[in-house]
């Protein structure tokens, strides 16, 4: 049964996803959006400052600001709305990113495996990426790359949990 003893919500589902497809997926869905984006950025001064360090400066708060500026920061904030709107469209859609269905996977509702709706497809978009873009990423994908391999029974990310989902194998 479920984890509380009822029934399986997985019951008569496909099997869950791999997490190392779905890590490559996430990848993949990445690449399509951080290439274009970035070179969009480009005749507007690019979204990363590479150049506006003082390499005589040995301030650590001096140097975090410098290499953080309020173009990087609109970057950013572009950023999350592109991966956002692109994440919630393809979810919704249709259950499949690019990535996911290059990798024959899909996300499903937990309940009863259907696509998920607007709602569910924009929170689970949220709760990724706006964490991951703008306060804490390196850290963010860990937790949620551990919890993939991790949580029992459902293999469900941060992401997952927020939007009621599970990600599953398709044909």
């Amino acid at each position: 049964g479920g984890p509380y003893g009822g029934t399986d919500p997985l019951a008569g589902m496909p099997p869950l996803a791999e997490p190392g497809k779905r890590i490559l997926a996430r990848l993949i869905d990445f690449l399509i959006i951080s290439i274009p984006l970035y070179l969009i950025s480009l005749p507007f001064g690019g979204a990363v400052d590479v150049g506006n360090n003082n390499a005589n400066n040995n301030d650590f708060g001096n140097a975090i600001s410098n290499s953080y500026n309020g173009h990087q920061l609109i970057w950013s904030l572009i950023g999350v709305v592109v991966y956002v709107a692109y994440d919630t469209y393809f979810t919704h859609k249709d259950g499949r990113t690019p990535g996911k269905r290059l990798l024959k996977m899909r996300v499903a509702m937990l309940n009863d495996g259907s696509v998920p709706d607007t709602t569910s497809s924009l929170l689970r978009a949220v709760v990724l990426w706006v964490p991951a873009l703008l306060c804490c990423p390196c850290l963010w994908w860990l937790v949620n790359i551990v919890l993939m391999f991790t949580d029992k029974p459902y293999r469900q990310g941060l992401q997952d949990k927020a939007g009621k989902t599970v990600v599953v194998a398709v044909r």
